[in-house]
């Protein structure tokens, strides 16, 4: 594509060389520059790109992008390459990318889903439902990608860098998609990943604390403030009305049609007469001019919300009311309230829960009906916000009948130092537990300890087939290891 027309929409460019040239490819990896890309040069939190502009030139970048305030003497230029220079190179990449791939989220219906819990629930309810109606639809989100029932890849995050995410979005249009969800994380809004994009419809689950260090939000402010964007970016809104934050999105926002959805409050579609059993929920709500019963194969209160905020789209996107009423019965989300089936048929449940609300929802939702003991596996990731550690122990500690603290992608931390951690937390309890750093031994603790009427939750991992330390990724997928410690004499 002609450099020109790359730079399209991108304010406050400069340029130094040749503009009549022809772009291949976009990139802000160096290590993925061929003959006639462009290199766009980013400032990350462990590297900085405008370092590695002279290897992109060596690799054969015609274009390198690079930010105003970076040192424009370290870089080698010669007559065949085009400097470009604007303010931010994250916004520019965006933006860039979007032009490189002919705009592809104008041609499909784009709905984004933000939220600190319930985006891939809700994100999977949604697909469900609208391929009950014969939708063709796209799904970007933390656990993978689709289209349809087509697996393009897992995820590496919720949110996609730009140039990745565009791409994507050109295959879903050349093979015929229709709608497009997609899990939007605060990150990804702050880093402009998703600048560019033209959102029909945005969602916004709940908000509690998570995601606060050095490498995501100082501040639980700016937190609120990233998700909020999105709601900038949408034609139609549809919020959490039982959320204290969440809530006061609607007087925040102004150029969003925005609507509500809730169990407490006065709002837009109201679920009644709920039932939260060991297989599920159901409620009433209101589907066209009639009440109806919802099924949802997914416990817990949480997940009545999360099905509200996908009948709500559903509602707006004309689907009709039995095939939502299908569609929920039958959904299943991987690693979300999953049931491991096992050899010794006991109750063994993996689910994402990895922050302080999350893990009191999920074990307050099975306390509410197991006959049993409630027996918690779980511990924290590295590297990130340090104060839930503590709060996430007292919450196991109040909760749950027995509690195994243990290991949970430490990252570059040392396992044991967090652990003492979540342990502070737990010592405010009268809770029982025990700390074993190894995290398939305390898996095993637990199944060796558990009869058929309790339930062991392992908490934090839900859908990640690994265990993350020192920036390596080794195989760790708990489904298989259930049954590998169940099965082995």
């Amino acid at each position: 594509m002609d450099l020109k027309k790359v730079l399209a929409d991108i304010d406050n460019v400069k340029a130094k060389g040749n503009l009549d040239v022809n772009i291949e490819s976009i990139e802000s990896d160096s290590r993925k520059v061929r003959e006639g890309c462009m290199f766009v040069a980013i400032k990350g939190f462990e590297t900085d790109g405008h370092n590695y502009v002279n290897k992109a030139i060596e690799m054969g970048a015609k274009v390198v992008m690079v930010q105003a305030d970076s040192n424009l003497k370290q870089f080698i230029l010669n007559s065949n390459v085009t400097l470009v220079v604007v303010p931010d190179t994250r916004l520019a990449l965006a933006i860039a990318s979007c032009n490189f791939y002919g705009n592809p989220s104008r041609r499909f219906k784009l709905i984004g889903i933000t939220g600190t819990k319930g985006k891939t629930t809700t994100s999977y309810m949604l697909k469900a439902i609208l391929e009950k109606q014969n939708h063709k639809v796209g799904l970007v989100g933390t656990i993978a990608n689709y289209i349809g029932e087509k697996k393009l890849g897992d995820s590496e995050r919720t949110t996609p860098e730009s140039t990745e995410l565009q791409k994507m979005f050109a295959q879903m249009v050349e093979e015929g998609v229709d709608t497009v969800i997609m899990e939007v994380s605060s990150q990804s809004i702050k880093l402009n990943r998703i600048a560019g994009c033209d959102f029909d419809i945005g969602v916004f689950t709940n908000f509690s604390k998570d995601h606060i260090s050095e490498k995501e939000h100082p501040d639980m402010e700016d937190y609120f403030n990233s998700k909020l964007k999105l709601f900038n970016m949408c034609r139609y809104g549809y919020i959490n009305a039982d959320d204290l934050y969440v809530s006061k999105v609607k007087k925040l926002v102004t150029n969003c049609d925005i609507h509500t959805y809730g169990i407490d409050n006065s709002c837009d579609l109201l679920a009644k007469d709920l039932t939260v059993m060991n297989t599920g929920s159901d409620f009433k709500v209101k589907l066209g001019d009639k009440n109806q019963r919802v099924k949802v194969g997914i416990p817990g209160r949480f997940s009545v919300y999360n099905a509200l905020a996908a009948i709500s789209v559903a509602l707006k996107m004309g689907i009709k009311p039995e095939n939502i009423i299908e569609a929920l019965a039958e959904v299943k989300v991987p690693g979300r309230s999953e049931l491991i089936s096992n050899a010794k048929n006991l109750a063994i449940m993996i689910d994402y829960a990895h922050s302080p609300e999350s893990l009191e929802n999920i074990l307050k939702a099975v306390k509410s009906y197991t006959t049993g003991r409630v027996i918690c596996v779980f511990g924290c990731g590295g590297d990130r916000d340090k104060t839930k550690r503590p709060l996430m122990g007292e919450i196991a500690g109040n909760i749950a009948n027995f509690t195994i603290i243990t290991t949970d992608n430490p990252r570059t931390e040392k396992p044991n130092e967090i652990i003492n951690e979540i342990e502070v937390g737990m010592k405010k309890t009268n809770g029982k537990y025990i700390c074993i750093e190894d995290r398939i031994q305390a898996i095993k603790y637990a199944i060796q300890m558990a009869n058929k009427k309790d339930i062991i939750i392992l908490a934090g991992k839900g859908h990640e087939p690994y265990q993350e330390i020192n920036g390596k990724k080794y195989p760790f997928d708990e489904r298989k290891i259930v049954n590998e410690i169940i099965n082995t004499k």
